[in-house]
């Protein structure tokens, strides 16, 4: 993995939490965790990604994996949904659901990769142009465009769902982006294989 993919994955290899901005804001934002947890026996830059409400961790709303690679001169990620995904719901905390979790329960997100690009901080990335990262959300589906910033002190994100057809907001955050704290460091669970340039 070259330098620029193993701080990438390395950094993401953490659990965030936006308490304070969801103590300090309570009718804008609820109190949201989100982990991402290494998994070794998928491809080099493999991570399992949970997002919950904290009042209900063991049932998350976002479930997915991400791998990490190098393409070309930059970083991109590749969003896959897991086939029936509840039967993993909780394998974030839980390492024998984790190590179950094979090649053949991914199906890939197509239009759903983030571009991601190394800043003097750490990392920025949004889902790639083309409008075909298509999410059902409340029996309508919307396009989503959504971002990230990742810092060695958090993750700042941004998520939003639009009408394919009129481009109007159907759903996300209209006070900004969640800003998350970093909580917990997973990147000791990476293969050094994966860290090896």
């Amino acid at each position: 993995m070259g330098s620029s993919l193993g701080r990438l994955v390395q950094m993401l290899s953490a659990g965030f939490s936006n308490q304070q901005q969801a103590f300090d804001n309570p009718p804008l934002y609820a109190h949201i965790l989100v982990k991402f947890r290494p998994l070794p026996q998928l491809e080099s830059g493999s991570l399992l990604l949970e997002q919950s409400y904290a009042i209900n961790p063991a049932a998350p709303y976002r479930i997915r994996v991400l791998r990490a690679e190098q393409q070309g001169e930059g970083l991109i990620i590749h969003n896959q949904a897991l086939h029936e995904d509840q039967r993993f719901w909780g394998a974030v905390d839980d390492p024998a659901k984790r190590a179950a979790i094979t090649a053949e329960d991914l199906r890939s997100l197509e239009g759903c990769a983030y571009v991601v690009h190394e800043t003097s901080a750490g990392f920025s990335g949004e889902v790639e142009p083309g409008c075909r990262c298509m999410v059902e959300r409340k029996g309508a589906l919307s396009y989503l465009v959504s971002s990230f910033e990742l810092t060695d002190r958090g993750m700042r994100t941004i998520d939003r769902g639009h009408d394919p057809t009129s481009h109007e907001q159907l759903w996300g955050s209209l006070a900004g982006p969640f800003e998350f704290e970093r909580t917990e460091d997973y990147s000791h669970e990476l293969p050094a294989d994966w860290l090896a340039a």
